[in-house]
């Protein structure tokens, strides 16, 4: 991989604002060691991660007086329990980790979301760094403060926010990564240009080979664009409580999708580069996006080899399931929908026999 020079992003939260360090070496002492908060350091990992990245950041971390205990937990997303979540307490508490401990997640947004929310709520909150190693948790999971376990009827619905101290999403850590893994991130991506940056979505677009093939230049332009359209929204409204909830474009039906397949069939990006198919579907049906953008967004993603086609579940348990999402406001359904490639919003005026149509088009979605 080509040599690129680390840029950092900062998070504007105040008091609470952080960094996130992109770029090759971006795991490293000069930028890891400032952000530990005492003597002890927990790393939350998992059985795939652990013999590909560990080696790394305990290189990085040989210089501090630190002890460091190690836990890895079973990969996927199926891990993501809160009995998992449990297990992270346990070995806090049977490695005698005090208030000035730091947890460092190192893994994708399964190890994130579950070393974030024992962050949180151990000794009630102590010093978390994020060291995403997928291009989905690099680009949207490790940033922003979100931390969560699934539960059997839906995704993420128990967790808090809770911002890290730093976030170092080195691109060198990539290389270990499946195909297929690759792949799903860029549907996140992908997912920014469509709702706030139609030039990005373009160069998406024109660089697709060069993002499939891990080009240094061009995984380094994606995931720095993608950490500064998410810090710029995050910055405006960090709790959900207005355009934040634009980053979820695709997310409802794409949540709805894992759930109904019990978390086995699909990885999170491929799951919402479906519902991105499908809310770009429904914004169209619903004559606010134009047929050509909608097929547009669908190419884009025929494009970075993500699937397109929604699998065959039943349209009322996708819409039970739709309706157990964390968007779903006193009662209402809420989707992320466009008016245009970098143009969404979130609306509630949803008009559900056209939702049906959209649930029931299965391969016809966006078609030609």
């Amino acid at each position: 991989m080509v040599e690129t020079v680390v840029h950092t992003v900062e998070v504007d939260l105040g008091e609470r604002s952080y960094p996130i360090h992109v770029g090759s070496g971006a795991l490293s002492a000069e930028l890891l060691l400032p952000q530990l908060a005492g003597t002890q350091v927990a790393i939350i990992t998992n059985t795939v991660v652990a013999p590909l990245c560990l080696p790394v950041l305990e290189r990085a971390l040989a210089g501090s007086n630190a002890r460091v205990d190690i836990l890895e937990l079973p990969d996927g997303e199926q891990a993501k329990t809160l009995e998992n979540y449990t297990s992270i307490l346990d070995f806090l508490i049977e490695h005698r980790h005090n208030r000035t401990t730091t947890v460092i997640a190192l893994g994708g947004g399964v190890v994130g979301d579950m070393a974030g929310f024992a962050a949180a709520t151990y000794q009630r909150g102590v010093n978390f760094i994020q060291i995403p190693t997928t291009l989905l948790a690099q680009v949207d999971s490790s940033v922003g403060g979100k931390t969560a376990v699934n539960h059997p009827r839906g995704k993420n619905l128990i967790g808090a926010f809770y911002q890290p101290r730093a976030v170092l999403a080195d691109i060198d850590l990539l290389r270990t990564l499946p195909q297929r893994e690759l792949r799903a991130g860029l549907a996140e991506v992908l997912k920014y240009g469509v709702i706030c940056d139609a030039e990005f979505f373009q160069w998406i677009g024109d660089n697709a080979t060069a993002l499939l093939a891990l080009d240094g230049a061009a995984v380094s332009h994606a995931v720095m664009r993608s950490c500064q359209l998410k810090a710029q929204v995050v910055a405006a409204d960090e709790r959900e409580g207005g355009i934040r909830a634009i980053l979820n474009f695709g997310h409802t039906f794409g949540h709805a999708i894992e759930a109904l397949t019990g978390y086995s069939s699909y990885l999170h990006g491929e799951a919402v580069a479906i519902g991105m198919v499908m809310a770009a579907d429904l914004s169209w049906r619903l004559g606010l996006l134009e047929r050509a953008d909608a097929q547009r967004i669908r190419r884009a993603l025929v494009a970075l080899e993500l699937p397109v086609v929604a699998p065959p579940l039943d349209p009322a348990a996708m819409l039970n399931a739709m309706g157990l999402d964390k968007k779903v406001l006193d009662g209402r359904l809420r989707l992320v929908l466009c008016r245009a490639i970098g143009d969404a919003f979130v609306s509630d005026e949803i008009d559900m026999k056209l939702l049906q149509e959209t649930l029931s088009a299965a391969d016809r979605l966006c078609e030609a």
